[in-house]
């Protein structure tokens, strides 16, 4: 698997320079090989690989230019037909093989694609899922290792959301979740990230933010929600715990546990706040 990653890392350049050079390279052998022995498994090969890794498109490119080099070494072969349109016929029907194959690996593809999406996201809000969102907190840990660049966790609970549900219906409370998720994520920038972690819990990665950035960026959210619950009368606020590295803890949980600390300090201490703190502990 991380073989593959890898590998899908590559650019598009290299997979285009790959697919055309294998095709040439089958070709060349099919056409040495003479007309006895079948090689058409093998014109599959760069079909598959240029399909999975560039898509459906590509794919189809390459499968014409497969059709195009079987047709000329059938030529290049000898073999002689009653009818010259009988080479057209059956580069026409090796196409549509091509054709065929390519788009069930594009199919498949995108449905692998769509698979891995659906378990990265909250199915309900569309915020990334608390395994997501630890395993991207964990690449922002590794490369605070490397680059030394702060970064902010945010804890954030809503305050009386139950209150909704019982009252309003689980309908109202879902338009509630949905609508956090949605006002934070075009507040913030492109680089940061939101989750749902659980029923009415959300978590939120800065990256790069000191604690100025932090408390300019969480408090512009934490208005513009509570304006957001006011004008639909959702008696919802924000009980939020903000951490900003500028030293490691041991791990990410530890980070994630002083995170949670701080929101809980809020929720113990009247609600509707935020508390902003450094994490200074280095890495043991």
């Amino acid at each position: 698997m991380l073989r593959l990653k890898q590998l899908e890392k590559k650019s598009n350049a290299f997979w285009v320079l790959i697919g055309s050079v294998s095709t040439l390279i089958v070709g060349v052998i099919d056409w040495l090989t003479g007309s006895e022995i079948s090689f058409s498994l093998f014109y599959l090969v760069p079909v598959t690989v240029v399909t999975w890794f560039l898509g459906k498109i590509p794919g189809i490119v390459t499968s014409v230019i497969a059709a195009i080099v079987w047709m000329i070494c059938d030529y290049l072969s000898g073999n002689s037909y009653s009818y010259v349109m009988i080479y057209y016929w059956n580069s026409f029907i090796r196409f549509g093989f091509f054709l065929i194959v390519t788009l069930l690996f594009s199919s498949l593809q995108e449905a692998m694609e769509n698979e891995r999406r659906l378990a990265r996201i909250d199915g309900l809000t569309g915020a990334l899922n608390s395994r997501s969102f630890s395993e991207l907190l964990q690449t922002e840990f590794d490369r605070f290792k490397r680059r030394g660049s702060p970064f902010t966790l945010a804890y954030v609970d809503l305050d009386n959301f139950k209150m909704v549900n019982d009252s309003l219906g689980h309908t109202a409370g879902d338009h509630v979740l949905n609508l956090i998720v949605t006002y934070a994520q075009a507040q913030l920038r492109k680089t940061d990230y939101v989750a749902r972690l659980g029923g009415d819990e959300f978590a939120l990665l800065l990256t790069e933010t000191d604690q100025r950035g932090a408390e300019v960026a969480i408090s512009k959210i934490q208005f513009g929600l509570l304006e957001e619950m006011k004008r639909n009368h959702w008696p919802i606020t924000f009980s939020i715990g903000v951490l900003t590295c500028v030293e490691l803890p041991d791990s990410i949980d530890d980070l994630i546990k002083q995170a949670d600390n701080l929101m809980y300090l809020v929720k113990h201490s009247g609600k509707n706040s935020a508390r902003y703190a450094l994490c200074c502990k280095k890495v043991s």
